[in-house]
């Protein structure tokens, strides 16, 4: 995978909150959680109790959101030579690349306008619309805001944690977020919900047809990616080789639910599941990028 080092970095579509985190990091080994608890979409949450029993996710009830991050530092380190070198410049350019993606993608498929979404950085701790969150949770998407919320950090454990070192991990993560924006977007997040408070029973059933949608449209971003440009024409990726696919499968395949389970010395049991299983992690990310077009990711008649 090679960017385009004359593609312009748009930090606007990034709120780099880093030098305003709350709470301190939590550790343990990372689990998936489900689009219904808390009103949070994630792909991995690293408390283990929540592995255990329990569970986690934001308080809903806290009414968090409306900090405001200071991009001044982000725009300087992107705007450097060498801005590629730099993981958070490198995440920006991501971010940009998936937006133009759906900003056509999204009326072809679906006849619907795309509205884009920040993603937000930040370190230790931030407060959503969905309320407080620690780095412990991970990447997640937020409905009640419309944001995309990372910690960077996140990636050394995917890596050192999860085994997913490859660089294009860290495309497919985001992309897979923002495929809950553009569930949003469709009001497929709100659906679901609705049937998760009508059949509690078949909840975690519903939050992996919602999560294995995400994947199945990162997959179609990532088939289309060579075709997204800055606001100037120019191409983001030079490149993106199967070895990236292949990485980019790889990553979904360890963060399937029956992967964490295994990694943490846990019972597989699939009526826990709420991300999909590994396998099924990797047929829908796959399904995504083999077609590159969003309408083939319809895993709520696939028969999941």
């Amino acid at each position: 995978m090679e960017l385009n080092e004359n593609a312009r970095i748009d930090t606007s579509q990034v709120d780099d909150r880093r030098g305003s985190g709350r709470g301190g990091g939590v550790g343990g080994i990372p689990i998936p959680i489900g689009g219904g608890r808390g009103g949070v979409v994630g792909i991995v949450i690293a408390v283990l109790v929540a592995l255990v029993g329990g569970g986690f996710g934001l308080n809903a009830a806290t009414n968090g959101g409306g900090e405001q991050g200071d991009n001044t530092s982000l725009e300087q380190a992107c705007a450097a030579e060498n801005a590629l070198d730099k993981l958070e410049c490198r995440n920006t350019l991501y971010v940009n690349s998936i937006q133009a993606y759906w900003r056509t993608a999204l009326p072809q498929a679906f006849g619907e306008q795309y509205l884009p979404s920040d993603t937000v950085f930040f370190s230790q701790g931030v407060s959503t619309a969905c309320g407080q969150a620690d780095s412990g949770v991970g990447p997640f998407y937020c409905p009640a805001d419309s944001l995309v919320y990372i910690d960077l950090t996140f990636y050394r454990v995917l890596a050192d944690q999860l085994g997913a070192e490859g660089e294009f991990a860290q495309p497919y993560v985001l992309a897979h977020e923002y495929g809950h924006h553009v569930q949003n977007l469709l009001g497929t997040n709100e659906q679901v919900r609705r049937q998760q408070q009508r059949d509690p029973n078949n909840a975690n059933a519903l939050s992996v047809k919602l999560e294995l949608q995400a994947d199945c449209y990162a997959g179609a971003w990532a088939k289309n990616a060579t075709g997204t440009a800055d606001e100037g024409g120019q191409k983001i990726f030079t490149s993106i080789t199967e070895q990236d696919i292949q990485q980019g499968v790889d990553t979904a395949e360890k963060i399937g639910d029956d992967a964490i389970s295994e990694r943490a010395n846990r019972p597989v049991n699939k009526d826990e599941f709420t991300h999909g299983s590994s396998a099924q992690r990797r047929e829908w990310f796959t399904r995504g990028y083999d077609s590159g077009d969003p309408k083939s990711c319809d895993t709520f008649k696939a028969g999941v």
